[in-house]
């Protein structure tokens, strides 16, 4: 969210939120929601955001694939509108919300997979759980929420037509790639998720020259960072702040975490190194 250019960051906490407090202290703001009662409820808690002006952002903690490209592309087309969606094909549509669109294709609503009929169960297209609002629209619409569905919780989903009958424009903003969006709620997803960001980081560096010998047992951080003609062997591991400057070797066995290799450096076998 910070690539994207975001300004202020609430983070909702709910279940063991002490602990979700300390590893974040100092990134963001807090707002604890207790009991849960849905994604609308959520949203509710961040008062502190109810007077501000501009684009507000409201994302799901449970999907970190999510590009700053992707964020900033829902500020750049929400345009006029009160509201954008982010909406995915995915492979397998499989439990998530439908978005279900009027004839001459602008969104009618956002149905939960569980209060879903057949038909609604057929559509393709998914919600993300991801969304851009004009934030006065965002805290005008959420005083019109209820928990009248099978869950009897508060849905974010139903602003789509709650803002609509109060006026207001609601568009969908496609994701290009829909592994970007894919939640996850267990260690299964889990997995899929962490392959899909090691391929997903490995390419970028080698489009940008970096050779690594095996992409599938080199593990990069999102935060590392690489210069000219750095070289990867096997079963390495970069993780955090770690900068690698140009012409550096890092050797089999090697795990770097918070740390700088200075130029032309080789470093390894079989070392950790961490600071």
């Amino acid at each position: 969210l910070k690539k994207s250019g975001t300004e202020r960051i609430v983070c909702v906490v709910g279940y063991k939120h002490e602990e979700v407090e300390n590893t974040m202290a100092g990134k963001c703001e807090f707002a604890v929601q207790e009991p849960q009662l849905g994604t609308g409820h959520a949203v509710m808690q961040a008062q502190q955001l109810a007077n501000e002006e501009g684009i507000t952002l409201v994302a799901s903690g449970d999907t970190p694939c999510v590009k700053p490209e992707t964020y900033q592309k829902l500020y750049d087309l929400i345009g006029d509108a009160d509201m954008a969606v982010l909406t995915a094909i995915p492979e397998d549509n499989g439990a998530y919300g439908r978005v279900i669109r009027n004839a001459d294709g602008t969104v009618e609503k956002i149905v939960e997979f569980k209060d879903a009929n057949d038909a609604e169960k057929a559509v393709r297209e998914i919600n993300t759980g991801i969304y851009a609002f004009n934030n006065q629209s965002l805290f005008e619409g959420l005083k019109h929420l209820n928990n009248n569905n099978a869950q009897n919780e508060y849905y974010l989903t139903d602003l789509v037509e709650i803002l609509k009958k109060l006026g207001k424009k609601v568009v969908a903003i496609p994701c290009d790639d829909w592994q970007e969006v894919q939640g996850i709620n267990g260690n299964v997803e889990l997995a899929h998720a962490a392959k899909y960001m090691q391929e997903r980081i490995n390419t970028e560096w080698m489009k940008k020259g970096v050779t690594i010998y095996d992409p599938n047992t080199a593990y990069i951080g999102p935060n590392v960072t690489f210069g000219t003609d750095v070289i990867i062997h096997p079963n390495t591991y970069l993780y955090g702040d770690t900068v690698v400057e140009d012409y550096a070797e890092i050797l089999p066995g090697t795990w770097l975490e918070d740390t700088n290799v200075s130029k032309a450096e080789i470093v390894g076998p079989f070392i950790r190194r961490k600071g």
